[in-house]
């Protein structure tokens, strides 16, 4: 449990009249003075890079300024998830509003697959594009772009996936994690550089930056569907990102909160991760990531709500499937002797559906707490299989899987989320060597879960001031994450009880104030209700929120686990 500089804890706790307990988790942040804590609970857009600073993104303005100048046909093109198809409705909606001669293409999960082919490019061939715009996409794509090279078909590649040895050969490449780029900040998402883009082009042209503000909505979507960091210039998009999504949302946006009954009075990070994402995935997973396009840059309600019925639609088959295919993945894992001294899990089915394995492959994870790839055939037309890697926390599964290139057709991805491509015939030469590079990699601490504590907290301090600063750290996700507090010797007053799915819910008080209570809900750990019927003290881990029920909004403790004093076994959720 971190603590950090006593004296610099005191200080800024006296200058921003905040709970110690709240400055010690500024100064865990990095945040350690009056200035910093300022710039971090009021964040600034004109706190945000100049876009010019990004290796070659002059040649990108250059190119698009002589397109436009000589009437030649630009395509955005972006890969089929929530990174690339906000991405591509950014850019498109930005350059067609001044420019009528700009499409988008987003190639087909199943006859394309991940980035940039050789499809989208003749493509633009046939339909006589000059110029094509990637995004979230193209940084491992060398001989795709040789190959629309030879056609006359420039590209100008925006990505933020790891660089490969060498770049593709094309007119501009922007990717802050390129070797010789010093852009300041690099753990930007897809529609981020994209975002960039805009800006840059904006300040060549002299639009002003009020006129980009309406495009942080899909930005900050994309940031949180793509699990990047929330820290620097990422917190800086995804706060008025936010702001925008809960004041004026754009049709797209409201039609699929309207189809998944959202109630509540603010849209967070977890709601987009939860509700929105999901569905705008589902169109790439079922049908086609140009669907959400469409939605996306959709100007009419009722447009919106007709193509937000066909993509809910998708989100129902798509949970349909990731059920029945996550129930086999398991029934595999428990019924095979080698899985069980596995460090890695690795499974290959040429029958499961290709759009739903990433989130299979997540609940795998989920599950068993180890890397973990599920593998299917690309389609029905060629021996390629397709994979969704996943990681667990400090292990970068990107490094292990590149470790095995040798067998792979492609690859490419994060510390903690990747895919891959490989010929049918090298799969089982592949889950051997995965499994013994992660075996002699990976420290036997990562494959234990652990619930990180960031500070102890007595439940007399947490009060109305206390949580309505703390709700200004948010938005919360990677590098921000919601602070997880620990009480000690806590009770329940004798109203717990089992609820819903095994959830124990409870009424919590501490040794200091007994007539002070709490509710506390303990998802999953109903099995612990008879020891604490009988008023036996324990320790609770939690996250601190807002639950709102019948018009009413009280705290509530959100247990993440729970360890009873007269115990030395923490229990798991």
């Amino acid at each position: 449990m971190p603590t950090g500089n006593s004296e610099v804890i005191q200080k800024l706790s006296v200058e921003l009249s905040i709970h110690p307990i709240l400055a010690q988790l500024l100064v865990q942040r990095g945040i350690n003075t009056f200035d910093e804590a300022k710039n971090f609970f009021r964040p600034s857009l004109s706190d945000l890079h100049d876009p010019f600073l990004m290796k070659d993104m002059d040649k990108a303005v250059e190119r698009i300024s002589n397109a436009i100048l000589n009437k030649q046909k630009i395509l955005v093109y972006g890969d089929y998830d929530v990174d690339g198809t906000t991405a591509v409705s950014l850019v498109y909606t930005f350059l067609h509003n001044q420019y009528v001669n700009v499409g988008y293409y987003i190639p087909d999960r199943y006859k394309e697959g991940y980035g940039i082919s050789i499809q989208g490019i003749d493509y633009a061939k046939e339909n006589n594009y000059d110029l094509i715009i990637a995004l979230d996409c193209g940084i491992k794509s060398i001989d795709k772009i040789d190959y629309a090279n030879t056609l006359g078909i420039d590209f100008i590649i925006c990505d933020h996936h790891r660089p490969g040895s060498e770049l593709p050969n094309a007119v501009a490449v922007l990717d802050p994690k390129r070797a010789d780029c010093d852009y300041p900040y690099k753990e930007l998402s897809g529609c981020g550089v994209g975002f960039k883009l805009i800006q840059a082009i904006a300040q060549q042209k002299g639009i002003s930056f009020d006129d980009l503000e309406q495009y942080l909505d899909l930005v900050a979507v994309s940031i949180a569907a793509d699990i990047v960091p929330i820290t620097g210039e990422n917190r800086i998009l995804a706060y008025y990102g936010l702001k925008l999504l809960n004041r004026n949302p754009r049709p797209g946006f409201k039609a699929i909160l309207d189809l998944s009954n959202f109630k509540k009075d603010e849209i967070t990070v977890n709601d987009v991760v939860f509700l929105i994402a999901p569905r705008i995935n589902a169109a790439g997973r079922i049908e086609s990531g140009e669907k959400a396009v469409e939605l996306l840059v959709s100007k009419n309600d009722n447009v919106a709500g007709l193509l937000g019925d066909g993509i809910n639609e998708h989100n129902l088959k798509r949970k349909d499937l990731d059920q029945s295919i996550t129930e086999n993945a398991l029934q595999l894992i428990e019924e095979s002797e080698v899985h069980k001294y596995r460090k890695s899990t690795v499974l290959y089915n040429p029958e499961w559906h290709k759009g739903v394995i990433g989130i299979v492959a997540s609940r795998l994870t989920e599950k068993y707490y180890r890397p973990t790839i599920v593998l299917t055939k690309s389609n029905d037309h060629n021996n390629m299989v397709s994979g969704s890697a996943r990681s667990v926390k400090d292990f970068d599964v990107y490094n292990a899987i590149e470790s095995c290139s040798d067998l792979l057709e492609q690859f490419g991805g994060h510390m903690y989320a990747a895919g891959l491509t490989m010929k049918e015939e090298n799969v089982q030469t592949f889950i051997e060597r995965f499994e013994e590079v992660v075996a002699t990699t990976i420290e036997d601490r990562m494959l234990i879960r652990e619930v990180e504590i960031d500070a102890e907290l007595k439940l007399i301090d947490i009060t109305p001031k206390f949580f309505n600063v703390l709700k200004q750290f948010a938005p919360f996700g990677p590098g921000n994450m919601s602070p997880i507090f620990i009480s000690t010797n806590v009770r329940d007053n004798g109203r717990g009880k089992v609820v819903g799915n095994n959830h124990l819910k409870l009424s919590l008080v501490q040794h200091d104030d007994y007539q002070l209570t709490f509710d506390g809900i303990a998802f999953q750990l109903g099995h612990h209700h008879n020891q604490v019927e009988q008023q036996d003290a324990f320790d609770v881990v939690y996250h601190l929120e807002e639950n709102n029920f019948n018009n009413r909004t009280t705290l509530q403790l959100n247990i993440k686990d729970l360890k009873f004093v007269k115990s030395d076994v923490m229990a798991k959720v």
